[in-house]
This record gives C-alpha cells, structure tokens and sequence, in this order.
C-alpha cells in the first residue's frame, strides 16, 4: 500500500507527532511519499527533523511555470475534471478569507501534488490538519488524484470551519479523522449527517520505548514545565500572573517554559515587571531529548491554554510519569482526569490556576508519584503510536478498498 502524505510546512519543531505517525506506519509495511507544499524557515534542532526533510517532496519549489503547467497538463487531458475542480476551488474561495487567489495557487498544487502521485503509484493522500492541506488534497483528487483523508487537530480548524469549507472536504473525504471525541464532534457539526460514520477517531501517539524508565520526582523545591508555542491560544501569560501569585508565597518554586513563538519578547516584559526572573526560565525549543529532559526535572506539567486539540505534551508527560495541570477544554477531560491523573481549572482562571499549583507543591512526594503513574498507565494504554498507526492503516486500506 502506498500513500502519500500532503502537509502544508513540513517538517516543524511541534510536528513530532506527524513523524512518529509515519515512522510507525512505515515499519507496519505502508510505503509513504512525503509531498509538502514548503520547508520550515524555523531552525531543525532534531536530527531526526532534518531527516524528514531530506525525504520530503517540495512542491512549490517546482516553480510558479511548472505548478502551472501542471495545472495546463491536466486541463488538457482531463478537461472535465479541471472545470469540476475549478468550481469546486472558486466555492471554497468565496467561502474563504483568504479569497479566490489563494485558492487558485491551491489549485496548482493540487496539479503538481496529483501528477506526483499518479508518477509515484499512490493509492491514497493523507493530509494533516484540516487548512489548505486538506484543501490541496481534494482538489488533488478532484483534478484526478487518488482518494484522500484528513487528520483534525484543532484549534484552527474549529475556529473557522466555514472559512475552511470544513464539512464540504469531510464529505468528499474517503474519510476525515479527529484526534479526540471532542473533535468528532466538532466534525459532526459541519458535515452532513450521512458523512458522520466516516469520521474516525485515531490518537495521536507517542513512542512506549521513548519512556521505557520515567526517572523518579526530583529533590529540592518545586519544579513545573509548561511546554508549547508561545502564542494566545497557549495560555503562557496566564501562567506568568499565576507565578507572580505563587512567587509571593513560596519564591522557590520554579517554572520552565519550554519554546519560542511570537509571543516570547511580551513574556520576557511581564517575567521582568513581576520580578520572576530567578523563578522563570525560557529554554527556546528543544529536541525530543531535551524535553524529556526538562520533564525528567520538573514534578508536574502545566499547560494553561484557551483553546487546544489534545496536546502531544500532556500525553509526553503523563509517559514520563509526570501530574499535569490542564484547562477543562476540547480533548483534555479525556486524558486528564481530576484526582487521578492531574488536575482540570477553568481557561482564563489565574487564580484557579495558582491553586492548582498550590495544592500540587503542598503534596507528599509519595502521592504525586502515585498520580504520574496513574498518568502513565493511562496514556500508554490509548496512545500507543504502533496501535494508532495500525489503526489508521486499517481505515487507508478499507478507504482505497471501497474506491
């Protein structure tokens, strides 16, 4: 079976994920082409990043001529399908905020990305996230291509899923995949109701082995980790005035902030206008090793965000038999259960926040041990990333079945 696998920027630090997940397929036997529309301009720190670049097909590095004359080569030789997709393009792009332009370059890469395929024998396109990958895939088959799929994430493509013609690629998709039950359900909300047994749901996965031998709570004073892109949706300044609290009570407490993003400069000015800059560490981004080592030195991971998926952090974390503090939004409740395996606030609530991590720092050793390895249990029983990727091999190959 072999598939092709169409992502917008690739690969990215945050797209560990997406790499396990073709790791784990390839060694079940699906043979994947890698077809990205661009190269990240964000430094690769992981070496395995850097391998998936070099298998990675580019797209738009064919050029404005050759993604045009890819284009003309399919309005040619299948001059039904191209008007098919031409309409199926212009309504997206009225749909859309970007607009009709944008929609014609997706156009053009879908030619490129079809006539790759059809060169490489692909049976099937996958793409990750529902945004214009998903778009470049339906358009790749409208042209002619081979069916495709999708993997949702959120947030993005909840925030906007008229924007993003949402249901209209779900119901053109062989089959469309949410990460979590909750992004089932946001699925099932755009796309028509003959589509919903369609929408499966794969876990994103982590690697067992990766934590075979979680490394016991450290000594010493408190120690959190928040890790992610330092953007809005991530909740990272919440944290800040949530420290600015916790500071007053117990300045030992500590709080690495894994990552870098658009936000880090304002980060940065509110650390030094609360006076935490002894309490607060930046890292920029790490590799894989590197945040298992951070997770290794903290006693908790705490991830403040407003809106979310089902973060790949939380579930590292949980591996590597760490609490997590967590905001009752989207996927989370799913993984992280109140008592159990960590701690639910309300998005937004500082203050609820701060308590959160309050009530863990006043814990006995003993019973945060106790819930990281209830974390554990749990996460590597739903997120094994073989078990996931034999899963969504299953619906690739019932996909191409069915035609």
């Amino acid at each position: 079976m072999k598939i092709a696998y169409v992502l917008n920027t690739y690969p990215l630090p945050s797209h560990s994920f997406i790499r396990r997940e073709l790791r784990a397929l390839e060694k079940g036997g699906v043979e994947v082409m890698r077809l990205a529309m661009r190269r990240s301009t964000l430094p690769l720190v992981d070496p395995r990043d850097r391998e998936e670049e070099a298998r990675t097909q580019y797209v738009l590095e064919r050029g404005a001529l050759g993604l045009l004359g890819a284009l003309a080569g399919r309005a040619l030789r299948h001059p039904r399908r191209f008007r098919s997709a031409l309409r199926l393009a212009l309504r997206a792009g009225r749909a859309s905020h970007v607009g009709m332009l944008r929609h014609m370059i997706y156009l053009a890469e879908a030619a490129e990305v079809a006539r790759r395929c059809e060169a490489g024998g692909i049976a099937h396109m996958h793409a990750h996230f529902g945004t214009n990958s998903a778009m470049v895939a339906m358009l790749a088959n409208a042209l002619g291509g081979p069916g495709y799929s999708f993997t949702v994430h959120g947030p993005e493509e909840f925030d906007a899923p008229a924007a993003l013609s949402l249901g209209l690629k779900t119901d053109r998709a062989g089959f469309a995949v949410a990460i979590s039950q909750f992004g089932r359900s946001q699925l099932c909300r755009w796309a028509a109701f003959d589509s919903w047994d369609r929408i499966k749901v794969v876990h994103c996965g982590i690697e067992p082995g990766a934590f075979a031998e979680p490394a016991p709570l450290p000594d010493g004073p408190v120690r959190i980790v928040s890790i992610g892109r330092f953007s809005e949706q991530k909740g990272q300044m919440l944290l800040i005035e949530a420290m600015a609290r916790l500071h007053r009570v117990d300045p030992s407490l500590h709080l690495t902030l894994v990552g870098d993003g658009e936000l880090r400069g304002a980060l940065e000015r509110a650390i030094a206008a609360r006076g935490l800059g002894a309490a607060v560490t930046l890292t920029g981004w790490l590799d894989e090793a590197g945040v298992r080592r951070e997770l290794a030195a903290s006693h908790a991971l705490v991830l403040p965000s407003f809106a979310e998926g089902l973060p790949m952090v939380v579930m590292e974390a949980m591996a590597a038999a760490r609490p997590v503090i967590a905001t009752t939004i989207a996927g989370l409740p799913e993984l992280v259960r109140p008592g159990e395996t960590g701690w639910l606030v309300p998005a937004g609530d500082a203050q609820a926040l701060a308590g959160a991590v309050s009530e863990l720092a006043a814990m006995p050793r003993g019973t945060l041990a106790r819930i990281g390895a209830a974390g554990r249990a749990r996460v590597l029983a739903r997120h094994d990333a073989a078990a996931e990727a034999a899963g969504l091999a299953a619906h690739f190959a019932a996909a191409i079945e069915q035609g």
